[in-house]
């Protein structure tokens, strides 16, 4: 389920990705006022998840479709929420670690194979081929961001706002410019330290990108994160820099700087993923 201590990862489609029904329901949606913002947006996914899990666990409920929508020049935007997926996936999630009566009576074992089948469906883009639309436009990460994230994204695509109560940083940048950056990070890094769980994490990421539509918007919020961080904190934070800096040094051989780099980014966001403990 999203936390309110999470980042996020979206990816923001034009109309013309979508078939008709779609997008003349987006149309609609968009003229209804029904969008909220992403500030609003992981509390109003929580809330919905939460109800459908104690919705008396028959099957799979069928919720609205709700979007993220992004006004650009060329027209509108749609990141859809895929609610359906997000509480099949919580169901599952459910009943990870719990002993087996506990976990049949909250998460009946009919329900958790309708559950199962559907998050493997999604991933294994069954979705796509039936109803010619890619997987899930959001990611998730709780207490910190994936510093393969990072990769995507450049500094003076930040926007960053830190007046009481609408505290907000993200990066938004063109999916063109996503996936050239994430495809010349995977250059380097299989040349330098080749299939290393970064280089996975980093070409994961890059697989994902290629399922979206060419003129699509890549945003990285860092979401609730900035309700834990210090303005002087949020105003210095330099982490695309840095791994830009850290893949440099590897393209350059001087594994040295490559090193710096990493470990002061390591070092930022592993005190950041500490602050769960103390919450």
């Amino acid at each position: 389920m999203p936390s309110l201590f999470a980042s996020y990862l979206r990816v923001y489609e034009p109309l013309t990705a979508f078939d008709r029904d779609r997008q003349a329901y987006w149309r609609r949606y968009a003229q209804e006022g029904r969008a909220v913002t992403p500030q609003e947006g992981p509390v109003r996914q929580r809330t919905a998840v939460i109800e459908a899990l104690g919705a008396g666990w028959t099957r799979l409920p069928d919720l609205p479709d709700e979007a993220y929508l992004l006004e650009t020049g060329e027209g509108m935007l749609v990141c859809p929420w895929n609610l359906r997926i997000r509480v099949a996936e919580a169901a599952l999630s459910a009943r990870d670690g719990v002993p087996a009566v506990l976990a049949d009576a909250f998460v009946p074992p009919v329900l958790a194979g309708q559950a199962k089948a559907a998050v493997e469906d999604w991933r294994s883009g069954a979705r796509v081929l039936e109803h010619g639309v890619p997987r899930l436009h959001e990611q998730i990460a709780t207490w910190g961001v994936p510093l393969r994230w990072f990769v995507l994204v450049d500094p003076p695509e930040r926007e960053l706002v830190v007046e009481p109560g609408q505290r907000m940083l993200r990066y938004r940048t063109e999916i063109s410019k996503a996936r050239r950056r994430s495809s010349r990070a995977l250059s380097v890094l299989r040349k330098s330290v080749g299939e290393a769980p970064i280089t996975q994490a980093v070409e994961e990421v890059a697989r994902w990108l290629e399922e979206f539509h060419p003129r699509s918007m890549v945003e990285l919020d860092y979401g609730g994160l900035v309700d834990r961080l210090s303005e002087e904190t949020l105003r210095g934070d330099d982490s695309p820099a840095l791994v830009g800096a850290g893949l440099a040094g590897l393209a350059r051989g001087e594994a040295e700087e490559a090193s710096a780099a990493y470990d002061k980014l390591v070092a930022r966001w592993r005190a950041i993923q500490l602050l769960e403990r103390c919450n």
